[in-house]
């Protein structure tokens, strides 16, 4: 089974690189984060016609997260935790492998910049709340799969130039350790755990020819709870949608299960 996550930067602007991605990739599950589109414009009979059903929580113009699904997903829910902004960041949807129940979790973490701004307090806040409730959510299912855009680097290895984004809000210690604190409630980063020192990234800037001179970071990831690695196959950072025409500025991360 192939699950793949990706923030496409507006479903609608990158509907025909969607597609094409989705024929020549065949995912079982696709995540989206940053459709940019309420749940009525979302483009479902797009991805029907591919075979794909679509679980969508939208927002107009930002955010919005959904689930592509050729198999059944069941018990899918938009109320992960209370976002005091009332941001459609988190949907949740189950689905079984090898009579595993497998709770798989799409977000779209806050980027939280500028730093001296309230954006970073609904960040911090956002990530706290988040990780409470993964705790709690544990004690009754140890089959956990969260996967999106974490808007975090992980480490210095993580990003092509570490130095000059110390004080930003993706790689700043404090954020830095919230993702710790999420890793060390029983989860893997898949692919620092089947790469321990490769450097590869999910996201390049438009700007500055980022993509062009490999300026980017690894902030999107898939993080698996420990007794779902004999089940991981492999995970991959396909670049080859960054190169297209009208790219988002993320590229796919693929997950493969068994």
């Amino acid at each position: 089974m192939k699950i793949i996550s990706w923030n496409v930067n507006s479903v609608r602007a990158r509907l025909e690189n969607i597609i094409n991605y989705i024929n020549d990739s065949k995912p079982d599950i696709l995540l989206l984060q940053e459709i940019k589109t309420q749940d009525v414009n979302f483009p479902s009979e797009s991805f029907k016609e591919i075979g794909y059903n679509s679980y969508v929580f939208g927002q107009k113009s930002y955010n919005g997260v959904a689930f592509l699904s050729k198999i059944k997903l069941e018990n899918i829910k938009k109320d992960f935790i209370k976002d005091k902004l009332k941001q459609s960041r988190i949907i949740t949807g189950e689905f079984f492998l090898k009579k595993k129940k497998i709770k798989l979790i799409n977000i779209y973490v806050p980027n939280g910049n500028p730093v001296d701004t309230e954006k970073y307090s609904y960040k911090k806040d956002w990530l706290t709340t988040f990780n409470k409730k993964i705790k709690k959510e544990l004690s009754s299912n140890e089959n956990i799969i969260i996967s999106g855009d974490f808007n975090v680097i992980p480490e210095e290895i993580d990003v092509h130039d570490s130095k000059r984004y110390e004080n930003d809000a993706l790689f700043r210690l404090e954020i830095r350790k919230k993702y710790r604190e999420l890793i060390n409630l029983g989860f893997n980063d898949m692919y620092r755990y089947l790469n321990k020192s490769k450097q590869d990234f999910t996201f390049w800037d438009y700007f500055a020819a980022s993509w062009q001179k490999n300026y980017g970071m690894r902030i999107d990831h898939f993080l698996v709870t420990s007794n779902l690695i004999e089940n991981v196959k492999s995970i991959n950072i396909n670049k080859k949608p960054r190169s297209k025409v009208k790219p988002s500025d993320h590229t796919p991360i693929e997950l493969e299960v068994n």
